[in-house]
């Protein structure tokens, strides 16, 4: 038996989220489908990331375990070719048998795309949120400054967010427009329930001067949930990436 990474992209237009839900597909439930058929044997994979409907991702990692004996990184190839066109496989390897994306450190990173012009663009429409009147962006860097840092984040989570703590640490969070597309990206140990949304929302009141910078503290600092302002619509949210350490992941037989 051995344990096989996957990372994956999706657009999530389609699904409705990366968990197995009884109310559409899910990305899981097609990769264990996919996968079942592809190695004869049951599959269930084991995600680092549940992005909601909607939500898209880059790279979302999953492991899962096989007796198969196809090559670790040939598996991407092979599975690409019965998977559907929005789910594509960009890497497979063995990992220790131990390794487990949701229980061991990492970082996430995630980007927030907003088209702020005057009319939409069709072509974005399922890859960003658009905003028709002008944002502040210099503002909203302002106010993004107070969340950087390890903080009790649960004026931004959802009243669905069930964990034993919801203090989490922010690496990076920046805000920045080319052209009329603005991206809020940020990097943290983890997020918690619709956290990245309600952090997107807040900051485009602040650009839309809703709020001033210094209120994002205030909310903060609140410690309550339906304080922050209101969670961006999914479509706009896209998990860039997870970084692991090497010593969690590496092959033991690489040692």
């Amino acid at each position: 038996m051995k344990r096989i990474k996957l990372v994956i992209a999706y657009d999530g237009t389609n699904y409705c989220g990366w968990q197995i839900q009884d109310n559409g597909v899910s990305v899981e439930a097609v990769l264990n489908h996919e996968l079942s058929a592809l190695l004869g044997e049951t599959v269930t994979v084991i995600g680092a990331s549940r992005t909601d409907s909607g939500v898209h991702a880059l790279g979302n990692v999953a492991v899962f375990d096989t007796e198969t004996r196809i090559p670790p990184e040939k598996i991407s190839y092979a599975l690409n070719k019965r998977l559907p066109e929005d789910i594509r496989i960009q890497s497979s390897e063995e990992v220790n048998a131990d390794f487990h994306p949701r229980h061991c450190d990492s970082t996430k990173i995630y980007e927030y795309r907003i088209l702020n012009r005057k009319f939409p663009v069709p072509t974005e429409r399922l890859y960003s949120y658009f905003v028709y009147y002008p944002l502040d962006v210099e503002a909203m860097v302002e106010a993004a400054r107070y969340l950087v840092g390890e903080h009790d984040f649960i004026s931004f989570s959802s009243s669905h967010t069930q964990v034993l703590s919801t203090v989490r640490t922010i690496y990076e969070l920046s805000v920045q427009k080319e052209g009329d597309m603005i991206t809020i990206r940020v990097r943290g140990n983890g997020f918690l329930y619709n956290m990245v949304r309600l952090i997107a929302g807040t900051l485009i009141r602040v650009g839309l001067h809703i709020y001033p910078p210094e209120h994002v503290w205030e909310i903060l600092e609140d410690k309550k949930r339906g304080v922050a302002g209101p969670k961006s619509p999914a479509r706009g949210l896209t998990l860039v990436g997870i970084e692991f350490s090497e010593e969690n992941t590496h092959n033991q037989n690489d040692k």
